[in-house]
């Protein structure tokens, strides 16, 4: 393969772009391409939700032109893109390597298929609706078990569907409680709670859900539904890479031979190990 039978960056950012819109990203949000000459040839895309510098070395590596992200590089704004920052090293790495970066971020979370349908698909949803409503966009989706089950019955169905992580799913419930109606929102969600409840979810799958939040959510459950899951930032929206790369090929048509997607296999989830604390109830003195 030549560089004259690759696809160009700017051919790449037209099928991204029409994959996953702009401008319906969230106004807060940065999305589109970071870097890059939009005439330079493109023959192989690695895919990842970080763009950490372990995963800019993985694509650099491997020979990338293109790096496709979820989240962003530069969401604010930095004064210096020296290498004594991680923003600044990665950055220059992507410079020096001629590697290109796109960020699809909230625009991939509303797209119809996009991060949060992955997510619904993993928890065994067939049909879904939208949660909410920002910016004039959807926010996560709703749907219903093709047959009701437990809550630790689902955890672990859920668990066994989600790239492994070290913290694993955490679950704030009873365990023989009701589940037929989920809620899904990829990444952080813990401003959603009045839509989730609204939906009449029997249980919210999300991530990065804080103390206070989490536990008024509960406490306005009065320790029933909608129960709560926190699987992990990083493992619910991973699930997105793998049916990106197969649209992206889809979309280059007959150009998709000339290019190599790889999906990377870098876990760039924070936490790297969990120490067990031992029974809750005993350590504090009962139940709450």
């Amino acid at each position: 393969m030549t560089d004259s039978e690759a696809p160009s960056l700017a051919d790449l950012i037209a099928v991204l772009d029409g994959l996953y819109p702009p401008g319906t990203a969230q106004s807060w949000d940065q999305v589109g391409l970071v870097s890059g000459d939009p005439d330079q040839p493109v023959q192989r895309i690695h895919l990842a939700v970080d763009p950490t510098l372990a995963v800019i070395e993985e694509a650099r590596d491997a020979g990338a032109d293109l790096l496709i992200t979820h989240h962003p590089l530069l969401l604010r704004g930095v004064h210096s893109v020296a290498t004594t920052s991680a923003k600044g090293a990665s950055v220059t790495a992507l410079v020096v390597a001629d590697l290109a970066l796109y960020v699809a971020h909230t625009n991939a979370d509303v797209a119809r298929p996009g991060v949060n349908d992955a997510l619904a698909q993993a928890a065994g949803l067939e049909e879904t609706v939208p949660l909410a409503e920002r910016d004039g966009q959807s926010l996560g989706l709703v749907g219903d078990l093709p047959e009701p089950m437990s809550l630790e019955a689902f955890a672990r169905m859920l668990a066994e569907a989600l790239p492994p992580a070290p913290v694993g799913v955490r679950v704030s419930g009873r365990a023989d409680g009701d589940v037929r109606r989920v809620a899904v929102l990829g990444g952080a969600g813990d401003d959603a709670f009045d839509d989730v409840r609204a939906s009449g979810a029997d249980v919210y799958v999300t991530a990065d859900l804080r103390h206070h939040p989490a536990l008024e959510a509960r406490e306005e459950a009065r320790g029933g539904p909608p129960y709560l899951i926190d699987a992990g930032h990083w493992a619910t929206e991973s699930l997105w890479l793998q049916g990106a790369a197969d649209r992206i090929r889809a979309a280059l048509g007959a150009r998709a031979d000339s290019v190599d997607l790889h999906v990377s296999t870098l876990r760039t989830d924070p936490w790297d190990f969990l120490v067990p604390s031992g029974d809750p109830a005993q350590r504090l003195g009962g139940p709450r």
